[in-house]
This record gives C-alpha cells, structure tokens and sequence, in this order.
C-alpha cells in the first residue's frame, strides 16, 4: 500500500524530483516530476531505442520499398 507521505529530499541524489511518494517503510514507490522533464526523459528514451534499433540493422542490406513491401508479404 502506497500511502502519500513525502520525504526530505536532496537536491543532488534527486535533480529531476519535486516530490517523492514513498510507502509505509519509507521506500520511493512514485516521483513527481515537471511536466517538460517528462517530455525530455521521454524523448530521450525514445532517441535511445531509435539508436539501438540502427545499430541492430547496420549489417543489414537495405531493400527498396518494393522488396521491402515483397518480404512482408512472405512474413
């Protein structure tokens, strides 16, 4: 059970964080963060993931749209 007890915060352990939600024991079970550093974590984690999947398919051949199109019609 989460209950909505904040915790002192320091400003260098949490930068992003203007409010910690811990539970009973005193564990961080949510953080409430600014809307526009949302956006960035987002867009951020998303730029990763764009750059992970470029580099899975570097070795790749590329295909033109039509075999492309012909190879996922074989899938």
């Amino acid at each position: 059970m989460t209950n909505k007890i904040t915790t002192q915060m320091q400003a260098d352990k949490y930068p992003f964080a203007q409010e910690l939600i811990t539970d009973m024991e005193g564990n961080i079970r949510k953080v409430v963060i600014d809307f526009d550093d949302y956006l960035h974590f987002l867009e951020a984690i998303e730029d990763k993931g764009l750059v992970l999947a470029m580099k899975a398919v570097k070795h790749e051949t590329p295909l033109n749209i039509d075999e492309a199109l012909a190879q996922l019609e074989q899938e």
